[in-house]
């Protein structure tokens, strides 16, 4: 009994997006990619890297997905439900475009972190608005929280499923379309940042 190991929440728990190569995806924007972590093997059910600092870069960016859909109200805590979109929704980027849904995803970020944005300076006792360069970290959090609130925000009374708006979610911001809400937020950011150069 005592040589049985106990499983904790860090066990490896989602095999099945093992079928998408990474090594083939490339990363265009040399600053997001020291961030961008494309293993697919090690999607974990608890929080790993909990408090420790800058622990979220070394965690992939699938499962930074899947954590970011958790945040309304419908997915909270089921982790399970979440990854089960994000897996579908990746069959159906596979399945429309013909390509690697992890480019496409990879490509989705690029266009939907914004490089600068707006910050609130005070002098003497006035705030005055200062357009600043975002940083690498932040930009890829920004991305992916837009990419997810777009997606959860287009199926809330919508007779499409959270998997088909999550996939042309991805596949908006991928090309760039200023339909999708990442991009639409993107250049929000950067146009408030450039009236307060």
């Amino acid at each position: 009994m005592a040589d049985k190991k106990v499983q904790t929440s860090s066990v490896n728990f989602f095999p099945s997006l093992k079928k998408y190569n990474a090594d083939e995806v490339k990363v265009e924007d040399q600053g997001l990619e020291r961030y961008i972590n494309l293993d697919t093997e090690n999607i974990y059910l608890g929080a790993v890297s909990a408090n420790k600092m800058f622990a979220k870069s070394k965690i992939p960016v699938v499962e930074r997905l899947i954590n970011n859909i958790m945040r309304s109200q419908k997915y909270t805590g089921k982790k399970i439900k979440a990854y089960k979109i994000v897996r579908s929704s990746f069959d159906i980027i596979e399945k429309k475009t013909k390509k690697n849904p992890l480019q496409i995803l990879v490509n989705a970020i690029q266009n939907g972190a914004p490089k600068e944005e707006a910050t609130r300076l005070r002098f003497g006792g006035i705030l005055v608005p200062k357009a600043v360069d975002t940083s690498p970290q932040r930009r890829l959090d920004i991305a992916i929280r837009n990419i997810s609130t777009g997606s959860v925000n287009t199926s809330h009374k919508n007779k499409k499923r959270m998997e088909q708006c999550l996939a042309e979610e991805i596949m908006k911001a991928a090309d760039n379309d200023l339909n999708s809400f990442a991009v639409s937020k993107k250049n929000e950011m950067e146009r408030v940042a450039k009236s307060a150069r």
